[in-house]
């Protein structure tokens, strides 16, 4: 039983060194891709700059017909 409890100390701990970490650049782009955005300088302008993120969906100038 004292195996199994230092067993799952050693996982909660080895859990909670991983939460506390911060992200690296390459997962903070595919979470911003998620939410739909470029990447994630394009997710923190619309959070916290007047981007609304509608830019992300543009492709051109639409011709007209």
């Amino acid at each position: 039983m004292e195996k199994k409890r230092h067993a799952l100390r050693k996982l909660l701990e080895a859990v909670e060194h991983e939460l506390l970490r911060k992200p690296n650049k390459k997962t903070l782009d595919r979470l911003s891709l998620l939410a739909g955005f470029q990447d994630w300088e394009s997710f923190q302008e619309a959070l916290h700059g007047e981007d609304d993120g509608e830019s992300n969906y543009e492709v051109g100038e639409k011709v007209k017909k």
